[in-house]
């Protein structure tokens, strides 16, 4: 069945939603959009992406379940990457747009090396045998970080830290290579798997981030001795992003309470701005009364926040955190590590 029709009984939920929004007036749907999470949002994108176009009969059967939606003018057959990009920035505005583009984008790009889920992680690693760097890399970036973490720990370290260099560094994949690298290695697993539309992908350091969070604490010291060498920059890239700003709740109530002494409530206040329940209680629970009182004002008082000053606000949480845990004096989970029993 080709991508740019579709039949009802093929059309998921999110399907469906996706076909009564590219039948709406832009800016109906864009008020539409808002309504959604980033998560739900990113899912209907990928999916207004991938429709292109929808017949009419087809959309005249899907609208038949909203009998009480109003619609008005008629059906379009609108959809694609254009559509969706301008859909997206009509509800969550130009960055954001953005941002969820590229995550749509790597998500679809990402399944054309599915096949790999179920295969062995040595078995992959004999499959990459042989492969240049730049071609493992693009593999692994787009592998659960969880499996591609032992086929990059099985690499010895001169290629592992090629091939880590080669993650962190890329850009966007043209469509046709990923195409053929996922293939071939199809071809060599023996997998008839059919290959779905590839998108454009964006690797970068997150991608060797989440692998290396996955990896043992061996390979991942040993990988960032080797990259201090060989890529300071990209090391250091590396290390700040390998801790976040809601990691502060895998650490225990005595260090929390370190890492706390030393920002200031109103830094607190910002770094809060729209973080979990989980976090905000971590925090409170750990500070002094008056300083909880201190935040609770700064709270009250906090208007709208831009999201750079929220995340300068969190990385200076961050970088005490790694400062503390540099000098030995707070401890950080990392990977598959056994968590506390409070």
């Amino acid at each position: 069945m080709s991508d740019t029709a579709v039949v009802r009984a093929a059309l998921s939920g999110t399907q469906k939603v996706a076909v009564v929004l590219m039948s709406m007036d832009q800016t109906a749907a864009a008020e539409v959009m808002k309504q959604f999470s980033e998560v739900e949002a990113e899912e209907i994108i990928g999916e207004i992406v991938k429709l292109r176009r929808v017949e009419s009969e087809v959309a005249d059967q899907v609208m038949t379940e909203y009998l009480d939606l109003t619609i008005k003018g008629g059906w379009s057959s609108r959809g694609g990457k254009d559509f969706a990009t301008t859909l997206l920035e009509a509800s969550f505005g130009a960055e954001r747009a953005g941002d969820l583009m590229t995550r749509v984008a790597s998500n679809m790009a990402g399944k054309a090396f599915e096949f790999l889920d179920s295969v062995d992680s040595g078995q992959v690693v004999t499959l990459l045998d042989g492969e240049l760097p730049q071609t493992i890399a693009l593999v692994l970036a787009h592998m659960r970080p969880d499996h591609a973490a032992p086929v990059l720990a099985a690499l010895d370290d001169r290629e592992r830290s090629e091939v880590a260099q080669c993650i962190g560094m890329m850009g966007t994949a043209i469509p046709e290579s990923v195409r053929v690298v996922a293939d071939t290695l199809k071809v060599r697993a023996g997998a008839v798997v059919s290959s779905g539309e590839s998108m454009e992908v964006v690797g970068g350091v997150q991608p060797l981030v989440e692998i290396i969070n996955r990896a043992d604490i061996a390979t991942e010291k040993a990988l960032l001795e080797r990259l201090d060498e060989i890529d300071p920059e990209l090391a250091d890239d590396i290390r700040s992003r390998m801790l976040t700003f809601a990691d502060i709740v895998k650490l225990e109530r005595r260090d929390v309470q370190q890492v706390l002494r030393g920002i200031d409530t109103a830094v607190l206040a910002i770094a809060m701005k729209g973080t979990t329940e989980a976090v905000i209680e971590i925090i409170k629970t750990n500070l002094s009364e008056r300083n909880r009182e201190l935040l609770d004002d700064e709270t009250k008082n906090l208007g709208p926040v831009r999201a750079s000053q929220v995340e300068e606000a969190r990385a200076e949480v961050v970088r005490a955190i790694r400062d503390l845990e540099a000098q030995g004096s707070i401890t950080v989970q990392r990977g598959d590590e056994d968590e506390y029993v409070q």
